[in-house]
């Protein structure tokens, strides 16, 4: 039994009529006799399909549960026991509620198929999965049941149900498809004329391309190869020149006159893959045929011209755009007594296909696209004068033989000739089998000692010889030569793996590349330059240009100053100094250009990303700020108002006391609101990186006694060694670290002491970046920190569970952690022996040179207010996180 063909009916919108067309062929294959079932269906209560539902075998749906409610769903075991001829199956991409044999009823319909049941089906193009989020996007509507448009192509016919969007809309109007209390919202939102339009458009598109598909496997499958002009489609031929872009933006004008049509833009590359283009342009140019919409595709073969025609017929292209030759006139001629340039058999052969030939600004100035065949200059040299020196030496020594016979003659001088080709090449060959027939002619040929050739059969001897020479000649020469581009290409291709294998690991970089770059050219000197200002780039001169990367000698002022200049996009030019670069470098130089502008665009895109993370933290930190203004400093604001409203009321007369009171209240109230705005702002200043400090030699005991100002006394024991050296800090910043670890262990830790420990350059073995560091440890019998919150602990605005909102807003341990990395040093946590926590300072031990980091910074960043040095710690501001 084979397998069941598959019919949709496929719709715009809802409400064009596919379950009607789909219920009015079921009871057309009726009245043909065939057995048609209704599998499923639904009349959306239209009473026109209701009544094509009546006369047709219904099978019972499936009621299932779902969420306390029943559903109604195909009942699959049922359609597939009865067997029928022809099942019809709405909504195709109907998804089933849970529970089910299948997610989906298109597989539900892919069962019916294999069980050798015909199916009829409908579906909207707003369920096609690759259309989805265009419908979404033209109707504000996201659409919840797709199907794969692969499965929706399988099917054996697909009729397009299409009404025009104005009759749609009366429908809807007319209450034939939803009802009344609906038919107002429709018409405004979902079933605007705007809306069904697009839709309609896209149905049409959709089925324009399936048919298309259908179109070309039926060309195949008869091996037709003539163009059937069913739709409009440009090939645009490129030579991998410049001019490709005047060839691609008028075939996208061409296009332009007609609707529905497509544009392919096709480079032909040589079989031996060494004819000379340029990888820049060609790329430039494959990014404008995919902005315009097109396609960009690359092929293959020995005869441009045949590659191209045979890729259009493949295509069933109906028209083809070629530049104008750029060869000379004369070259032209050439050309044509040898069959014509490329664009004339392109016309020529094209049948009915259109050509447009195009001219462009290269046009007839200058050789197109050409191999390279160069063996060398000193090589052809070398080839010259030995077809002038070896046949001489050759004739000497056949003289040593009395007896002077032709064919030994002409063996050994076709053996020199082949020598000659092996060296210089072609011509100096054929120079060599010229002079050597002459020394044969002379010296071998009776009568000797003449030119004259008295027998004809030593005539036609020395033509044989000298056609047999330039045959071997050219053959030798081709294969000498073949041999000498395959290394060079052998060579290109190894570069550009090591460039596509860094690309592919992210390893280059500018600087990476260019010295790369002086490698691959033997040049002295390479420099990247830009016409447009880019984030670290260095102005050269007054010229306009900006140096981006350079590695080998200094580069020049500007670019038009030195050897080798390759124009990588219209601001960017790659610049190679010390030799000129023989024209066989410049297709391997176009492709170190291409890595280039990936390698800057991967950099703006670093940046960009660098600054979208940046504005996402500052985001943070700014909603997280507002939240801390909103609540956290409502605290002591409020604590303030009560004191000061209090003592200005004129009929209530307080005591002395109460009058100290309240101005304590007040004072505690202004300490703890200054700490807390000033761990606000100290926070924004590091995740701003404006907080420059002032690095100088400073002694822990310098810092510790101011650090500590206003801590009740007998909380915190100190034992500091008399020899601790002293480190390179910042001393403002370094005591608000102190000051706000401090205050968060005696926060967490109420009933324990705080001891401050201290260890002396020589007992410490600490370093910190290589460098010998100094530590402080400061220490508490608190609850401690689980170890898995450690790092969360310095974040900004973490608190512990247990904390009361008005301790804080949690930024005394990220404020710290922050000037510590400011001044160069590191702070951690671990856990103290017996319970609590131990923070540790660590710095580098003092060079003895003070350094102003002010005056490192640019003019911008110098303006920056300078830290202030508190010397009064912050008042029950800082929170150990979490």
């Amino acid at each position: 039994m084979g397998r069941g063909t598959l019919r949709i009916f496929l719709g715009a919108a809802p409400g064009v009529g596919k379950t009607y067309e789909m219920l009015e062929d079921a009871h057309r294959l009726g009245e043909r006799g065939e057995d048609v079932v209704v599998a499923f269906a639904l009349d959306h209560g239209r009473s026109e399909t209701r009544a094509l539902l009546e006369g047709l075998e219904v099978i019972p749906p499936r009621r299932m549960p779902y969420r306390g409610t029943e559903f109604e769903e195909m009942d699959l075991d049922a359609v597939l026991a009865r067997a029928p001829g022809t099942a019809i199956v709405d909504e195709y991409a109907h998804s089933n509620i849970p529970g089910g044999r299948h997610a989906k009823r298109w597989e539900d319909v892919d069962e019916l198929l294999n069980a050798g049941i015909n199916v009829l089906s409908t579906v909207n193009i707003q369920h096609l999965a690759s259309l989805g989020d265009v419908v979404s996007a033209i109707t504000d509507v996201r659409q919840a049941e797709t199907v794969p448009d692969e499965i929706v192509r399988r099917a054996d016919q697909i009729d397009l149900v299409d009404i025009s969007p104005e009759l749609l809309r009366q429908r809807l109007g007319d209450g034939k498809i939803y009802a009344t209390e609906k038919i107002d919202a429709a018409l405004s939102n979902y079933f605007r004329l705007g809306n069904l339009a697009a839709l309609r458009e896209l149905a049409l598109l959709w089925l324009a391309d399936r048919v298309d598909e259908g179109l070309a496997r039926y060309r195949a499958e008869q091996g037709i190869e003539a163009t059937w002009p069913a739709r409009e489609r440009i090939v645009v031929g490129l030579t991998g020149g410049t001019e490709g872009e005047v060839l691609i933006r008028r075939g996208a004008r061409i296009l332009n006159r007609v609707s529905g049509g497509d544009l392919l833009a096709v480079h032909v590359r040589a079989a031996d893959g060494i004819a000379e283009e340029s990888p820049q342009a060609l790329e430039a140019q494959r990014r404008l045929i995919l902005d315009l919409g097109g396609s960009y595709h690359v092929v293959t073969g020995e005869d441009p011209a045949a590659a191209l025609l045979d890729f259009a017929r493949s295509v069933n292209a109906t028209q083809i755009v070629v530049g104008i030759s750029r060869r000379t006139k004369l070259r032209g001629l050439l050309d044509s007594l040898l069959g014509g340039g490329v664009g004339t058999r392109v016309a020529r052969d094209s049948g009915d296909i259109d050509v447009h030939m195009v001219s462009h600004p290269l046009g007839g100035r200058g050789p197109g696209p050409r191999r390279q065949r160069d063996l060398g200059r000193i090589r052809v040299a070398g080839g010259f004068v030995l077809a002038a020196v070896l046949p001489v030496l050759l004739q000497m020594l056949l003289s040593l033989n009395a007896e002077q016979n032709v064919a030994t003659a002409a063996l050994v001088q076709l053996a020199g000739a082949v020598a000659v080709a092996l060296v210089g090449g072609l011509w100096p060959a054929v120079l060599a089998a010229l002079w050597s027939s002459l020394l044969v002619n002379f010296f071998s040929t009776p009568p000797v000692g003449t030119l004259t050739i008295s027998d004809p059969q030593n005539l036609l001897a020395l033509v044989v010889f000298v056609g047999v020479s330039a045959a071997v000649a050219v053959v030798v020469d081709l294969s000498a030569r073949r041999s000498k581009e395959a290394a060079r290409a052998r060579a290109e291709a190894a570069t550009l793996g090591d460039l596509t294998r860094g690309a592919a690991r992210a390893e280059d970089t500018l600087k990476g590349l260019m010295e790369q770059a002086l490698d691959v050219f033997q040049v002295s000197g390479a420099a990247l330059y830009t016409s447009t200002d880019r984030t670290g780039t260095e102005t050269v001169g007054k010229t306009g240009w900006h140096l981006v990367a350079v590695a080998g000698e200094a580069p020049h002022a500007v670019p038009e100053g030195a050897e080798n200049i390759e124009q990588i996009d219209p601001t960017t030019q790659l610049v190679l100094s010390g030799r000129t670069l023989p024209a066989s470098d410049r297709r391997l130089l176009g492709a170190f250009g291409v890595h280039l502008a990936a390698q800057l665009e991967r950099q703006q895109l670093a940046a960009s990303r660098r600054e979208v993370v940046r504005l996402a933290e500052s985001n943070t930190m700014r909603t997280s700020i507002l939240r801390a203004v909103s609540h956290d400093l409502r605290t002591p604001l409020a604590g303030i108002k009560l004191a000061v409203g209090a003592l200005r009321q004129p009929d209530i007369h307080y005591t002395a006391e109460d009058e100290q009171e309240f101005l304590a209240t007040i004072d505690e109230c202004s300490n703890r609101l200054d700490a807390l705005v000033g761990n606000l702002l100290d926070m924004s200043r590091i995740t701003s990186s404006s907080a420059n400090p002032l690095i100088k030699p400073v002694r822990w005991y310098e810092v510790i006694p101011a650090a500590l100002h206003g801590i009740p006394a007998g909380r915190i024991r100190v034992e500091l060694p008399g020899n601790m050296p002293e480190v390179d800090a910042d001393a403002g910043m370094l005591e608000r670290v102190i000051a706000n670890i401090v205050e968060n262990a005696i926060k967490y830790a109420p009933d324990s002491d705080i001891v401050i420990v201290g260890a002396a350059g020589g007992l410490s073995h600490a370093t910190l970046n290589g460098r010998p560091a100094g530590e402080l440890r400061i220490i508490d019998h608190g609850q401690g920190v689980p170890a898995e919150s450690v790092v969360r602990m310095f974040q900004p605005f973490q608190r512990l569970d247990d904390v009361p909102q008005a301790a804080g807003v949690g930024l005394g341990l990220a404020v710290a952690k922050g000037f510590t990395e400011t001044i160069g040093g590191a702070l951690t946590a671990e856990e103290t022996p017996g319970g609590g926590l131990t923070m540790i300072i660590r710095l580098p031990l003092s060079t003895g040179e003070a350094f102003d980091h002010d005056a490192a910074q640019t003019p911008l960043q110098a303006q920056s207010a300078p830290l202030e040095r508190h010397h009064t710690p912050p008042a029950s501001t800082t929170e150990k996180s979490l």
